[in-house]
Order: C-alpha cells, then structure tokens, then sequence
C-alpha cells in the first residue's frame, strides 16, 4: 500500500512539474525566470563528443585506431545523410520540431503505463532526451533520473538547434559492439562510410539503437532484420520512400563485412604514446614546471595532470602523423626473432633516418605485445665498449687534434687500485689508435679518458642526451662500459647518429605532427642541433667505425654499400652485446640480452646483435 501511495504521489509531482512547463501557452512557452535557474543548475556550453584518433606511418596508412570505451567518428550535419536524419525521427521522435525537449503526449502515456503497471519501464523519451541521457546521465530506471533527463533536455533546446540536435544525436548513440555514431557504426558493420551505405543498410544500422542488445547484428541479426522491415514500412507509411524502394531495400541482402580495429606495428605505436606525452609535456609547458618542481607531491600532481592532458587530447580525436618505415620495421622484428631463437634471450632495436632525423622503426623486444616493457626506450644497460667512441675517442680528437696513427700503450693499466685488463688478458705494447679502437683494445681506451680528464669527456657525453648518467658514473671504468644505470638502445642510436651529422646531435622523433580531425596543427617538433665535437674529431671516428667494420671486431656487418661503420660492445661476464652503426642514410643500434640481466655467453659467438644490424641495413637499401 506504502508503495502504491508512493508512486501516486511521484506521478501527480509529474504531472504538476510539466502543468508549470506548459502553464504559459499551448505553444509549450515557459516563464522568463526558469531559463535562468535551469542556467546556473546545468551549464550546457557544447556538446564534445568521446573521438577516435588515429596513429599513421610515413606514408599515410593508419597503423593504430585509439578509442578507449567510445569508438567514435563524428560527422558534420551536411555530412550525415537526410534519409538517417527521417528515419530517426520517424522511429524515435515524429514530434520532435514541435517539443521544447520532451514530448507531454509521449509521457503522459508512458507514466499510465507505468503506473498501472506499477513500474517504470515505459520511456516515451524524444530525441532530445536520448541525447541528455547519452551525454550526461545514466540508463538508470529511476524517476530521480528521468526528471534529470527532463531539465536537461528542456536546457539542450534552449542552447542548441534542432539540427544542431539531431547531427549530435546521431554522432552519440550506441550502436553495439563499442561503435557509436552513425559513421562508426557504418564502418564496423559494412566496412564502408555512411555516406555510401544502401537505404537497407541505413535502415538496418538505424534499427540497433533502439535496443542495442536486443537488435545486436553480430549475436542478434534476425531481431535486426525484422526490425529493419518495420523500419522501411514507417518510411513508405510517412512519404519517405516509395512502395517499390521499400520492396527493393527488404529484398536486398544484408551482409555485415566486419572491420576489425587497426592496431598493428605494436613495439612503434607504445612508443609514440611516449613521445606524444613528452611532445604535449614541452608545448604545453610541462617540462618546464617539472624541472623546477621542488617536492614529490609537487611532481605527482604535475604529471597527473599531463596524464589527464594526453588522454582528453587522445579523446578528442587527434591524428598522429608518424615516420614509420612499415618495411624495415617488420624487418628489424623477423631479424630479432631469426638470431635469437633462444627463450631466454632478448634483443631490441633502433633504426633513425639520420638524413631526416627520424625514427623509422623500434623494436621493443622479442614477439613484443602492445604496452608491455620496451626495451628500446625503457631499458637501460650497460654500454660495453660501444661508449668508446662517444665518451673517449671522439673528445680526445678533439680536445688533442691527434691523428689516428698516433701511439698509445695498449698494455696492463693501473691506477689508485683500479687495474682493468684487455679482453683475454693481452698486452699489446704501443699500438695506434686506429689499431686500438678497431680491436676493441681496453686499457687505450682508459689511458685517453685519464689523459683528457673525466671531466671533460663527460661535458661532451653530457650533450648526448642520456636520461640516465648519474654522477657516480664519473670515473675511469666508464671508458669501457662501466656506468651504474647506462644507455636504452634508443639513446646510443641517436648518440651515433652525432657521426653522420658532423659532430652535431639532433634529438630524433617518431612523431612529425599532431593534427585535429579536420587537420589543423596543434603540435609538432622544433629541434635544434647541439654541437657536440668538431667535424675534424668526428671525420676521424668514422673513419675508425670504418675498420671496425671493414677489418675489426664487426667484419659480419659488412655489405655491399657505400660507407658503413660502427662500434661491438660487449659487457662483464657477457651480460650484453651491442652493435650500432651508420650508413650513408640510417644509424641503427641493437641490443641483445635477457631480462634476469643474466650471462648470454652462449650467444657471444654467434654475433646475433651484428647480424641483425646487417640483415635490417640491407633492407633500408
């Protein structure tokens, strides 16, 4: 009985609240002071709408579709083809240009309903209101919420056109399966725009809202279909369609062509999310304030709100022009795959058009899966001996002008109880420094980082843009490797790229630009060349990498080509194996290992890292 009362006394508040609506005239006109209440409750300025936004390679391909719970592609009015537009409103809402937001008719006959039903799952909701709920609200079957719905509908009216109205409507409703709009759905199902779907088809996809699970077309496709037919039958009944396009549209076959969503090249898409973030963090201004940031909850609060930053942008529907090369990117991943076949090991892989300063390609590791650890950004290891050109040799032409036949004591070196040998043990007397490098010699290596001073080297290695070097790294063991943190294989590759640039580093992007939908720039790279060494010192390390190449160490990596060169790491008890080097066009750099930071002794033979270097420059040809 309590019960029943309580429903009595919400209908009549019904009922009074829409006599006040409509008290004025039976043009449904309202007083003047409500608007203004209705103002300062629900603030409605413009609808945004949940976009998709799309990642593309080099070439304008869409590598990777983004929509996290919305998949989403919203059209402009004109664009919108008028037959959805009639049929909506046909289906949905016949009165809606004559309601101010809700149709009185509609839920007077739905609340009879309801109440003697004593439920409350009769709707009679217009277009208007479908789009409050979709926007602002919940599907919750409460009469708290339905009077939401109504104020809210009422204030969308007042704010927006009918047109304006029926183009959200129909960019904002779901259609099953995560499509939403028109469009995506039109994609999803048919694979094809709206624009050039069949009256059957619209019909059919304008079927599905109405019950997105009842009419599902995947699970559900005769539910579908025979809603469809009663869909075209309202269009002949209204004038929309004529009796013979009726007859031809439910004669015509309906065949979803499923799209599956385009995420592909996984080791590159999870790293230009990193870059967008860090793009979005220096324009709009981010970095800066995280530089100066002077305490942790300062710096957690800063980089929850960049996080905030980057997904609004991402839900906004952006385009993210890349330069990825989709050739030697699958290149580099079968390469990685092919030489280390191996369970327990793993490699990664960065390959920069050094001509462009582009990132072309990046490989995150071994059957790598989307937003799982990168090793080619995220990891950091230890150099070996491919830091010997970077830290030692380079600064030392510089700072000395010697030439690459000058001698140096390739024998034991000890000093203040540091007393690192060669590979092996040998002693090799004097030799020349060309000699030194090509052979991977150590204790030349040391005696020319104590003989610049430490210092000074790492003012060059400093310009070099290592996220990791710490200050305990300062010593004599990082002339052949020995750093607390050390490099990712990204950084190396960007570092070597100094050598086909003349001694000048250029920080190297995946990203040329950010665009909205409609095209228009919101961010893009600007960077500018740091000098490192003169193009003297940088002339003779090329012509060392050279005979690395040619006669040294990484004789493997040597192809028909015109220059080619680089530098073989390898770390204590053979943790590590590096090979980065340039051609005319590209720097690549490879790393290989395992995750445990265990030994790949197994695997120093074979050469893998230079293998795979060879087998990835060869295809860039």
């Amino acid at each position: 009985m309590r019960r029943q009362t309580g429903y009595i006394i919400i209908f009549f508040l019904l009922v009074l609240f829409i006599l006040v609506l409509f008290q004025v005239n039976t043009e449904l006109k309202v007083a003047k002071s409500f608007p203004a209440v209705l103002d300062e409750k629900i603030p409605i300025n413009q609808i945004v709408l949940k976009q998709t936004s799309y990642i593309k390679d080099s070439k304008g391909n869409i590598i990777s579709e983004i929509h996290h719970n919305e998949n989403r592609t919203s059209l402009p009015s004109d664009e919108i083809p008028p037959l959805v537009k009639d049929l909506f409103i046909a289906i949905e809402d016949q009165h809606f240009y004559e309601h101010v937001g809700f149709d009185i008719t509609g839920i007077g006959r739905a609340a009879l309903i309801n109440f003697k039903n004593e439920s409350i799952d009769q709707g009679g909701s217009t277009i208007t209101q479908q789009l409050a709920r979709n926007l602002y609200l919940t599907n919750e079957k409460t009469y708290n919420r339905k009077l939401s719905e109504l104020l809210y509908s009422y204030q969308l009216e007042q704010k927006l056109t009918k047109e304006e109205i029926l183009t959200a409507y129909s960019n904002a409703i779901y259609f099953q399966n995560g499509a939403y709009g028109i469009e995506s759905a039109s994609q999803l199902y048919f694979s094809k725009p709206i624009k050039e779907a069949s009256l059957a088809q619209i019909a059919f996809l304008c079927a599905i809202p109405n019950n997105p699970s009842l009419y599902n077309p995947v699970t559900q496709f005769s539910n579908t279909k025979e809603r469809q037919e009663r869909i075209l039958q309202i269009l002949v009944e209204a004038d929309k369609i004529t009796p013979k396009e009726y007859q031809r549209a439910i004669n015509e076959p309906i065949e979803l062509v499923l799209e599956d969503r385009v995420d592909t090249y996984p080791d590159y898409t999870t790293y230009i999310y990193q870059e967008l973030k860090m793009l979005i963090s220096k324009k709009e201004g981010f970095s800066e304030k995280l530089s100066s940031a002077t305490s942790v909850e300062e710096k957690e609060k800063l980089h929850d709100i960049l996080n905030q930053t980057v997904k609004d942008k991402l839900e906004s529907g952006i385009i993210i022009e890349t330069v990825l090369n989709t050739k030697i990117q699958e290149t580099a991943v079968q390469s990685v795959e092919r030489y280390l076949p191996s369970d327990h090991a793993q490699g990664a892989v960065a390959v920069i058009d050094h001509t462009s300063n582009q990132l072309v390609a990046i490989v995150g590791g071994k059957n790598y899966k989307k937003f799982a650890f990168h090793r080619a950004f995220q990891g950091t290891r230890q150099p070996g001996s491919a830091i010997k050109p970077l830290l030692v040799y380079a600064p030392y032409f510089d700072q000395t002008g010697a030439s690459i036949s000058q001698k140096v004591n390739a024998n034991n070196f000890c000093k203040n109880g540091y007393c690192p040998q060669n590979y092996g043990g040998g002693q090799y007397g004097n030799v020349s420094l060309q000699t030194a490098f090509t052979y991977s010699y150590n204790t030349p290596a040391i005696r020319l980082l104590d003989e610049i001073g430490i210092e000074t080297a790492f003012e060059y290695l400093n310009k070099l843009h290592f996220s990791s070097v710490v200050k305990e790294d300062h010593g004599l063991p990082a002339a052949i490797g020995g750093f607390t943190y050390g490099m990712s294989p990204l950084e190396m590759t960007n570092a070597f790229a100094t050598f086909a640039n003349n001694g000048q580093f250029i920080q190297a992007r995946g990203i040329t630009k950010v665009t909205d939908l409609q095209g228009n720039i919101l961010y893009d790279w600007n960077e500018e060349p740091t000098g490192v060494w003169s193009q003297s010192a940088n002339q003779k390390v090329r012509a060392l990498l050279a005979d690395v190449v040619n006669t040294g160490t990484a004789k493997e990596a040597n192809f028909s080509s015109g220059y080619i060169g680089g530098k073989t790491g390898t770390t204590n008890e053979i943790k590590d194996l590096w090979f980065v080097g340039l051609t005319e066009r590209y720097t690549a750099g490879v790393w290989v290992g395992n995750d445990e930071n265990k030994s790949v002794y197994y695997l120093e033979a074979q050469k893998p890292q230079v293998y795979i270097w060879r087998d990835i420059m060869k295809a860039s040809q």
